[in-house]
Order: structure tokens, then sequence, then C-alpha cells
């Protein structure tokens, strides 16, 4: 039953409960002797039993509908603030509300908004901090685990090919140019053996953490280079200028050298590979240059995820990455990256 229904029949009630006050009244003021006389008495020409009793059940309809009315009006300003409420909005409550049962609950929804909001708030913030300690977990475990792989690979498969290549430079040596047809498929194996060290190389230089861990960059670079030119055959060359920087950028730098310097070792089969780092016109300028095989960079750039990646890197620090190479002739990349001065800050 609605809210109307439900005034309109409490109106009738009422409406009946007047009907009788005024006959009781009415007797009270003019007896009668007969029930009768009640339809002969006539007020304004109609029967006074009829025109009381039609008096009483109209005010009654009509008190009943406009309280029914107004109330489902206030009902489904209710209903609205607990629409509002359940999706997430915030209330239209009206702060002028004539009725005190209305500011009562006007009062409450906003209380309860408040509430709904602030636990929302804690839920996510919650959530954040469950998700960024998992990530953590996760990269730490994924670090453990690379650095154990590296190890292994380290001690285990890289130690047996530097044994092989030994041994095959050995036989090369020692053997007498009998037989040429022997003696080239010696030296491609040889040569193999030499290649497949070399992706070894690569391979560990990617399972090794690519953090800095406590270093600047130059040092991590000086580090990276001297470790590397001990275990191949290349002529490493390096020239790096020493000057501060975010700790952001010289990870990102850092993650692209290591990238860049991985296909040079895989891919380039180079005699010699240069490292410059300097800084000019506020400007930090990285640059890889090596003699190799080169390769065509739009080519590489759809296939690539390492090359997209070291874009990626550049982008995110705000510099650019530029890749010239030339088939038979070598590559060089250079990374710019803007050094932004913060108010107050000077030049050195």
């Amino acid at each position: 039953m609605t809210s109307i229904m439900r005034q309109i029949l409490w109106g009738l009630t009422l409406g009946i409960i007047l009907f009788i006050a005024l006959s009781l009244s009415y007797f009270i003021a003019f007896p009668v002797v007969m029930l009768s006389d009640l339809w002969n008495r006539e007020l304004m020409d109609i029967p006074f039993i009829i025109f009381a009793s039609s008096i009483s059940i109209v005010l009654g309809i009509a008190f009943g509908t406009a309280s029914g009315s107004y109330w489902q009006k206030q009902f489904q300003t209710v209903d609205s603030w607990l629409f509002q409420l359940e999706e997430g909005q915030q209330p239209e409550i009206d702060s002028n509300q004539s009725v005190a049962e209305m500011q009562s609950v006007s009062s409450r929804i906003r209380k309860l908004h408040k509430q709904i909001t602030e636990k929302a708030m804690l839920s996510q913030r919650l959530a954040t901090e469950k998700a960024e300690e998992q990530e953590t977990r996760i990269q730490e475990i994924i670090s453990q685990e690379r650095n154990r792989l590296a190890r292994e690979l380290h001690d285990s498969v890289s130690q047996q090919l530097f044994a092989a290549s030994m041994l095959m430079s050995a036989i090369n040596e020692t053997k007498s140019p009998v037989d040429d047809r022997e003696t080239k498929q010696l030296k491609m194996v040889e040569e193999m053996i030499h290649q497949s060290q070399l992706e070894m190389r690569a391979l560990l230089l990617h399972l090794r953490p690519a953090a800095l861990k406590g270093k600047c960059l130059q040092e991590g670079i000086e580090e990276l280079l001297m470790e590397l030119k001990q275990k191949v055959t290349m002529n490493i060359k390096w020239k790096v200028e020493s000057f501060p920087m975010d700790k952001g950028v010289e990870d990102h730098l850092f993650r692209i050298l290591q990238e860049s310097v991985s296909n040079t070792l895989r891919h380039s089969k180079a005699e010699q590979l240069e490292v410059l780092l300097i800084k000019r016109d506020d400007k930090v300028i990285m640059r890889v240059v090596d003699d190799g095989l080169g390769f065509k960079v739009e080519e590489a750039k759809a296939g690539s995820y390492g090359l997209q990646n070291m874009h990626e890197r550049a982008g995110e620090i705000g510099g650019t990455l530029k890749i010239v190479s030339v088939e038979n002739k070598g590559t060089r990349l250079e990374v710019k990256v803007p050094i932004i001065m913060v108010a107050g800050e000077k030049n050195d």
C-alpha cells in the first residue's frame, strides 16, 4: 500500500469521526424526536444527513491526499539520497529542511556518506600498500632467482665454454695443416664456442641486477666495463665524467647501457666498443659506439623488444634516444637527457 492510499484511508477515518462529531453536535443543539427528522431537515437545500456526511468525507479525502502527497515526496527524497549513496555519489541534500525528522535523516545520511568515503579511502590505501608490498616481494624473489641462475651459469656453463674454447684453440695451434677441410671445421667450432661465450656473457649481463646498489652511475659504468674487459677479447674504451644526477636518471641510463652492451656482445661481432658519458649544456649525453656488423634500424625497431625498451626508458626520464647503424661499419647509440634545475639551485 502506497503512502497516498494509506493517508486517504486515514482521511476517510477522520471524515467519519468528523461526521459523527457534527451529528452529535447537531443533536445537542437541535434535538430531534425521530431519526427521519435528519433527512427532513435541510441545510443549504440539502438534507442534513447527506450534507454532513459528504462534507466530512470530502474533507477527509482532501486532507489524506494532501498529506499522502507531501509524505510521498519526502520519502522519494530520502530514497533519492539513499540511491546516490548506494551509487557512491555524494547525496544532494538541501540543508533547509522544514521538517525536524527530515533534518535528522539528512544529517545521518551526511554522516553515513562521510563514513563510507573514509572507509573506501582506507580500503584503497590498504589495497595499494598491499599491491606495492607484493610487488616488492616479487621483485626481491625475481632478483634472488636471477642471481642464483647467474651464479650457476657462470660456475658451470660459462666455465665449460671457456675450457672448450681453450681446448679448441690449443688443438688448432698444434694441429698440422694437412686436411684443409678438417682445419676449417675445427675453426668453425672454435668460432661457435667463442660466439656462445659472448651469448653467455650477454645473458649473464641481463640476469645480474640492473640496479646500481648504492653506487653512482659513473662507478657502475666503470665497474661493468672493467669486468667485461677482463672476459672478452673486444677492445673496450670509455670516458666517464663525474657529475651529479638524479637517482632515477642514473638507473635508467645504466639499464640502457646494459641493454646496448648486451646487444653488441650478441649480434655485432665487434672488435671495439667505446662508451662516453659527459655533461654538456645542461644535458647528459651517453654514447655507445661499436665497429660491428650493424643493422637496419627501421626493420629492427618493429621486432626488437630491447630497442623498444631502451626508447621507452629514455622517454620516461624526458630524454631522447637516437641509433645510427651502417651495415659492416658499426652502430652508434646516443641518449640525451636534459638536466632539470629546481628553483634555487645553481649550475656547478
